[in-house]
């Protein structure tokens, strides 16, 4: 078994729910590179993070993606579900498009980690291309055969990815 990147032990061992934004803008898709999680160099992934107690979830997106890209989002349609299980990470995935109504794109931050202990590099807008040409470990399963970026928008509504 792939061992699992210390910094993200916090996510371990436990079920999450995630709420994921899809934003497409001029033939570009907007992601997050993450340092290395498990099995992989690093982690390319649409932005978004975990749904607290007590919060929406739209709040959660909008939320999520003003910490992680800087842009404060429109959530748009519900688009699909993944669940995402590798041991010892296992998460729900809600995914919604969303479109951007302010803001100015910059690496962001998970609050929730200390500054020592934080996994987002980067975030960037990325052409179908670019997407393809990540290797498969190092991108979100949701990324990993598409042919065009508006496969993303047309989704079934669940599967799963993993194991």
């Amino acid at each position: 078994m792939a061992e699992l990147n210390p910094k993200a032990a916090g996510y371990a061992d436990k079920v999450r729910i995630r709420v994921c934004g899809i934003c497409i803008e001029n033939d570009k898709l907007l992601l997050v590179k993450h340092e290395h999680t498990i099995g992989n160099k690093a982690f390319w992934i649409p932005p978004g993070g975990g749904l607290s107690y007590g919060e929406t979830i739209q709040d959660c997106l909008q939320r999520e993606m003003l910490e992680e890209t800087g842009l404060h989002v429109k959530v748009n349609r519900f688009l699909f579900t993944n669940e995402f299980l590798q041991p010892p990470l296992h998460a729900v995935e809600l995914f919604f498009e969303v479109s951007i109504t302010d803001g100015e794109l910059a690496t962001g931050t998970d609050p929730e980690l200390k500054q020592d202990q934080q996994l987002i590099e980067k975030v960037q807008w990325l052409s179908i291309k670019e997407v393809q040409s990540i290797p498969i470990p190092d991108k979100h399963r949701v990324l990993q055969h598409l042919i065009s970026l508006d496969d993303l928008l047309g989704q079934d509504h669940y599967f799963i990815s993993g194991n």
